[in-house]
């Protein structure tokens, strides 16, 4: 048994992080050294109703309380001990989207995931009226198309937050969001550390126009920065989070994040000239700028990071789930045959064929777009793959064009930021399960954007460590170092990560892969057109 950490859990001198994924929710329990000394999950699978992407109240607060009761089940039967208290919490999420709720704190309507293209046209005028790209995602895009639809549920708006904004305001009472999250709700001046004035000043005239009783800076809510308190844990959030009444009210919580942030955490990349891809369900880059972008790009988001530095953001709504449904289907073959593969076994096998394949993956070509896809201009979601019938069609090629789709719409993004702009970068990092099986898709995200790539030893922890890091922080807040000073003497100091240069040959492939994908893209919008 580790002694060390059972005295960590029964003194309270842990941090947990919770973060809600688009397919899974994880609970992970540190000590104060950010070492993972328990964790917990829950499954979890959004619904299209009435064409919005959407979970339930009821698929979140189960969620989360699952993930806990999990996490601490795993801290019981390792160490013995049931946690009573915690150093400190933090919540983080996907982020964007769009939760609003009323006088009597009720959702006013199903919470709409970053995963709806539904907001594009407030997203268009908004971008023009402001001169900076707002994606359809953002919760102002949202919160502007409900005004344009006439909705009914928008003069009875107090409040609008995010998942994880939601979260802590049901377990604090505070409505708060980070500063990283609160950039994908409305623009923030990478100065002040607040939202932008003169577009609240222009949304607010959207608003009085519209004869709304509410002004911007009412209903969004505060901001505030890393390592700052954000509330403490209700005696009703406790009890929430852990019906045995073990859990002790008064814990303090730190600002929540969005997944964003976290995997910038997660991954050491909060500094200016440093970069993390974290791939999942979707898949973004965010790389942490020096200055201003040129101009606007609609394929680039401009964000901050937990500590309100700018951040050129490259956000893709498809990246795993189209590649894990081909690698369960090959499972279910197995399983026919009468073999029994682990999840490991069957997709590090199946990754690793991949290697075995031509550098332009033999001319197959396959869009992974379960979802819409804003960077390719593709309006939903229509999984496609297309070969010639000289293509060169076997498993390694299936594979490897598999894995290069999910980096597909990423390239685009990020070839405008490193080429067109010019954007420095001395590191970038990938964080993920897809960067599980080692060697692999790092291998193949440095042939698509012509960097080295590292992936930490943390790769597989993910966003939920990353929030538990940033509940560490709080606490060492004290000794004045800033987050990335953090981050580099406390946390990664030591660390070992494997970093792959990218291949000549593999870039060449990737870049003949590239145009083919380009060039194919007309096939998956007819798609859309004619398959309904």
């Amino acid at each position: 048994m580790n002694e060390s950490a059972k005295r960590a859990i029964s003194q309270g001198r842990t941090a947990l992080g919770i973060e809600l994924g688009s397919t899974r929710i994880k609970a992970v329990l540190t000590d104060a050294e950010n070492n993972v000394i328990a964790s917990g999950s829950h499954e979890w699978e959004n619904h299209h109703i009435g064409n919005i992407w959407s979970y339930t109240e009821e698929d979140i607060l189960v969620g989360v309380r699952d993930a806990y009761a999990r996490m601490a089940r795993d801290a019981r039967e390792k160490y013995g001990e049931t946690i009573a208290s915690i150093g400190a919490i933090g919540f983080s999420a996907m982020m964007h989207g769009y939760m609003a709720f009323g006088a009597d704190r009720e959702l006013l309507v199903p919470f709409r995931t970053w995963r709806n293209n539904t907001a594009s046209t407030a997203a268009e005028k908004l971008t023009e009226l402001f001169g900076y790209h707002i994606p359809a995602r953002w919760s102002v895009a949202h919160l502007y198309q409900a005004i344009l639809d006439r909705e009914e549920h928008v003069p009875q708006i107090c409040f609008i937050t995010t998942l994880a904004g939601y979260l802590h305001w049901k377990m604090t009472g505070r409505r708060i969001a980070g500063v990283g999250e609160a950039s994908g709700m409305f623009p923030v001046d990478p100065v002040t550390k607040e939202y932008n004035a003169a577009m609240m000043e222009r949304f607010d005239a959207i608003l009085a126009e519209s004869g709304l009783p509410f002004r911007t800076a009412d209903i969004l809510p505060e901001i505030l920065l890393a390592g700052e308190e954000a509330g403490r844990l209700t005696e009703e959030g406790a009890r929430f989070l852990d019906p045995t009444g073990a859990l002790k009210s008064g814990i303090p919580l730190c600002p929540p994040e969005g997944d964003a942030g976290t995997g910038m955490v997660a991954t050491n990349s909060v500094k200016k000239r440093t970069g993390n891809v974290s791939a999942g369900t979707s898949v973004f880059a965010m790389i942490v700028l020096e200055k201003e972008l040129s101009e606007v790009h609609p394929e680039i988001d401009l964000v901050t990071t937990p500590v309100g530095d700018l951040v050129g953001m490259v956000h893709c709504n498809n990246c795993t789930s189209d590649l894990n449904r081909w690698v369960e289907l090959f499972g279910e073959f197995a399983e026919l045959l009468g073999v029994s593969p682990s999840k490991d076994e069957l997709f590090g096998s199946l990754y690793r064929k991949a290697l075995e394949g031509d550098a332009d993956c033999g001319g197959l070509l396959s869009y992974n777009y379960v979802s819409n896809e804003h960077v390719t201009r593709v309006a939903h979601g229509r999984p496609l793959f297309v070969r010639t019938g000289d293509s060169k069609f076997d498993l390694a090629n299936f594979m490897r064009c598999q894995l290069y789709s999910a980096f597909g719409a990423l390239k685009t993004g990020c070839d405008i930021l490193l080429k067109r702009e010019g954007v420095a970068l001395d590191r970038i990092t990938g964080h993920g399960g897809i960067f599980k099986t080692e060697g692999v898709a790092q291998r193949f995200l440095a042939a698509a954007i012509g960097a080295p790539v590292t992936v930490m030893q943390t790769a597989g922890e993910g966003g939920a460590w990353g929030m538990a890091v940033l509940a560490n922080y709080m606490l060492a807040r004290g000794a004045g170092e800033s987050l990335g000073d953090y981050l580099e003497n406390r946390v990664f100091a030591g660390q070992k990560g494997v970093t792959v240069a990218p291949d000549p040959a593999e870039v060449a492939g990737f870049a003949q892969f590239a145009a083919r994908y380009k060039e194919g893209l007309p096939i998956v919008r007819e798609a859309v057109r004619s398959l309904r």
